[in-house]
């Protein structure tokens, strides 16, 4: 069977897009776990809220993209901060088991709250872009999944120099690689695990943002990819931040590969199968396991 390279380099660009938006997701649950030691498996319905607060911004923004991102950004980092501040707070790193039971509770009541008010109905999100984009022959993409992938790409490039560079950033990172010695230096965990959360709700906000115009907006689109983002926290190694944007990556171009070739039941699974490979092989990761390790 030939294949059409414009056709594979269509997938690619795809792929690539959907990875960056893949590991924004993943970034936020390794750097809550690099800092807390816990899942939280209610990251998704930040996503969630993220992309809602889109969906409800760009009407009243006149369908302006950048505003309505920030409002939606700005929604994530607030339900964040709640989250955080009724429940995580209350958790200890020895609790790993009590954390994914208290996570997944609050995405369940988040989820059926949101259900509840807004309905299960699909909302379709509508830009200033459209449906435009670049075109080159027969390669087409369209600005609002390269604003996205910029938008991710910006993103980790700022959270290096806040993690590498900021005394705000250092702190976490002390945190997570010495809990004892942080404390004896008078680091506060509790304000450095809710700044952890904080910044990681902004990631998940600004991925919901992104995927709005991408795909239907529904209660239930966090729900599966937080799963997804767990996978490939455990693929690219506990903490690991660099580790979880290349499986996000790499997710991202192994779905558009096999979406272009196969059934799109093949595609959804293929995350899963990645993950049972890697445990199989690297029970660490692909990368080494770490305390919020940045390379």
């Amino acid at each position: 069977m030939s294949v059409d390279p414009l056709y594979l380099v269509q997938l690619t660009l795809n792929g690539i897009t959907l990875g960056l938006l893949y590991a924004l997701i993943a970034v936020g649950l390794a750097l809550i776990f690099g800092v807390m030691e816990i899942i939280n498996f209610a990251h998704g319905e930040l996503l969630m809220v993220g992309a809602f607060a889109m969906s409800f911004a760009l009407p009243a923004m006149g369908l302006l993209y950048w505003p309505s991102v920030a409002v939606a950004i700005l929604a994530t980092m607030i339900a964040g901060l709640v989250i955080y501040e009724t429940l995580l707070v209350r958790l200890r790193p020895e609790e790993f088991e009590r954390s994914i039971l208290v996570t997944l509770g609050v995405s369940i009541i988040v989820l059926h709250v949101v259900q509840y008010l807004f309905t299960a109905n699909p909302r379709l999100v509508d830009t200033q872009y459209g449906f435009d984009g670049i075109q080159i022959g027969a390669i087409r993409i369209t600005f609002t999944r390269i604003i996205g992938a910029l938008a991710a790409a910006v993103a980790f490039g700022l959270l290096y120099v806040v993690l590498r560079h900021t005394q705000f950033g250092r702190a976490m990172r002390a945190i997570a690689q010495n809990r004892e010695a942080a404390l004896m230096v008078g680091i506060r965990p509790r304000v450095v695990a809710r700044n952890a959360v904080v910044l990681a709700a902004g990631l998940c906000g600004l991925a919901g943002a992104a995927l709005a115009p991408l795909q239907p907006v529904t209660p239930g689109m966090g729900q599966f990819l937080i799963f997804k983002a767990f996978a490939l926290v455990i693929i690219g190694g506990l903490g690991n931040i660099p580790g979880a944007i290349v499986a996000a990556l790499g997710l991202g171009l192994v779905e558009s590969w096999i979406g272009g070739f196969f059934e799109i039941a093949w595609q959804e699974g293929a995350v899963f199968v990645l993950m049972i490979a890697v445990l199989l092989l690297r029970p660490d990761g692909i990368f080494k396991r770490g305390a919020m390790r940045l390379g």
